[in-house]
């Protein structure tokens, strides 16, 4: 790597520029495991590697920016979802974090269930040999044509969310002459402690039947009189990147209240509710996620306790963790290409990459860490905010971080925990050309998901 001077920004910055208080690093080249995946370990010569293969030979094989997805990590965090919730609930992987027909198949290898939200989701999933009935289909705004499909697929479960939806999946279904199992998606008016966008429980958004001025009650009473409908339980899902389990708590509460002002009106007692997914996993050192035998075990107990409360039978639970389980499994690796230091403030690194390949900094004021990977350095560190190479100035990878001063163009870094939504995200903005999926796993490497060409582009454009 080429090594060029040039001056460096702010170093020991007391402030940042917007005003959070903040330190260097006791050591610019630790790698935090909470933020890193399982097999990610820096080598004797100080390069990053993941599966056994350093990062300078995976750039070399596969070019930057591409994602490297540590299939020993998934793997893992597949199991420990399954192994803590047992055979009395059901985890459904959210494929709208990531999905690809490998995902699908390590997903039912590992015996877990899959959660789509639209008819190229679900071809994915039927294409890589997921069994129909584990499937679950979502989506504020399904078509007929993908109703029609998840229905003659067989689904396991569609995921009601408007009246006018109740109406046509069970026209759908009984022209098809089935009965559809379905839940229904309520709101519950839990503020989640996250970003308003990817708040999903308060009333004033697009998802689900509102709990609290009874439209709830109305769509369960229009769903038990349709012959092509099976309602099997109800749904709620309360947001993304939750630390703190007290809205999973009021929002099971006001579902198993649901469940039981169904008994009391119908006689019924509907088996099965799903809680949703939206825990949050650690992006920065700051972030402390939970361990699944956590959620686990905090879950099962908030609907036990509530359940005995309201004599009820204890229904089966379902989760739908995505960005759990794939999101701290894979990193994106970039090449450094310019560097431009702003005296006072901070130092700009644009890399290779940028909102094209994550646009959650973008869209979120996400944050993530960031690491210099092909070497270590004595350099002291300086502030940067890591940029892309698109004509937008909000075009940001890293918002703010620290870096080694010696940092130049050639160099190698990469941002860690970008398995959930930046692929699933990204875009051809400026014609960028989209990252490749590469797993690796015990010294092997392959391709998963290639990496977009300009004849791709093209045969698109058919003026």
């Amino acid at each position: 790597m080429s090594r060029s001077a040039h001056p460096a920004g702010p170093r020991h910055a007391d402030v940042w520029p917007e005003g959070h208080y903040s330190a260097p690093p006791a050591d610019v080249n630790a790698l935090d495991p909470k933020v890193w995946a399982q097999t990610v370990t820096r080598t004797d010569t100080g390069e990053v590697s993941v599966g056994g293969i350093g990062v300078a030979a995976l750039a070399e094989e596969f070019g930057t920016p591409a994602y490297f997805v540590d299939e020993t990590d998934f793997r893992a965090r597949a199991r420990a979802w399954r192994t803590a919730f047992g055979h009395d609930a059901d985890v459904f992987y959210a494929g709208k974090a990531f999905l690809s027909r490998a995902i699908v198949r390590w997903l039912h290898e590992e015996g877990l269930n899959l959660d789509v939200c639209s008819g190229g989701e679900l071809t994915t999933a039927l294409s890589a040999g997921m069994p129909a009935d584990r499937i679950a289909f979502h989506g504020n705004n399904k078509s007929t044509d993908e109703i029609t499909q998840a229905i003659e697929a067989g689904v396991g479960r569609i995921v009601l969310d408007s009246f006018q939806e109740i109406v046509r999946v069970a026209h759908i279904a009984q022209s098809l002459g089935t009965r559809q199992r379905v839940q229904i998606r309520v709101t519950v008016g839990v503020e989640a402690h996250t970003h308003e966008f990817i708040a999903t429980a308060h009333e004033d958004q697009k998802f689900g039947i509102a709990l609290a001025d009874g439209q709830a009650a109305e769509a369960v009473r229009r769903a038990l009189t349709l012959d092509g409908l099976e309602l099997i339980g109800i749904h709620s899902h309360i947001g993304s990147q939750i630390f703190d389990m007290a809205g999973f708590e009021v929002a099971a509460r006001r579902v198993v209240a649901l469940l039981a002002a169904v008994r009391d009106e119908h006689g019924v007692e509907l088996p099965e509710i799903d809680l949703g997914g939206g825990l949050g996993i650690a992006y920065t050192s700051d972030d402390d996620p939970r361990e699944p035998h956590e959620i686990a075990k905090a879950l099962g107990e908030i609907v036990t306790r509530e359940c005995e409360a309201a004599r009820l039978r204890t229904p089966r639970i379902s989760v739908e963790p995505g960005r759990a389980i794939v999101g701290p499994t894979a990193f994106t690796l970039y090449e450094v290409g310019t560097i431009k230091p702003l005296e006072g403030l901070r130092t700009y690194v644009s890399v290779d990459g940028g909102m094209s390949d994550n646009i959650r900094t973008a869209l979120y004021d996400a944050e993530y860490s960031v690491a210099l990977v092909s070497r270590t350095s004595d350099a002291e560190p300086m502030l940067v905010r890591v940029v892309g190479k698109h004509c937008e100035s909000g075009d940001i990878v890293v918002k703010d971080a620290f870096l080694p001063s010696d940092l130049a163009p050639g160099d190698l870094i990469a941002v860690p925990a970008t398995g959930a939504y930046c692929r699933s995200m990204a875009s051809n903005y400026n014609h960028a050309l989209r990252p490749p999926v590469v797993a690796v796993r015990e010294g092997e490497a392959r391709v998963i998901v290639r990496r977009e060409t300009e004849e791709d582009l093209l045969r698109l454009d058919v003026g």
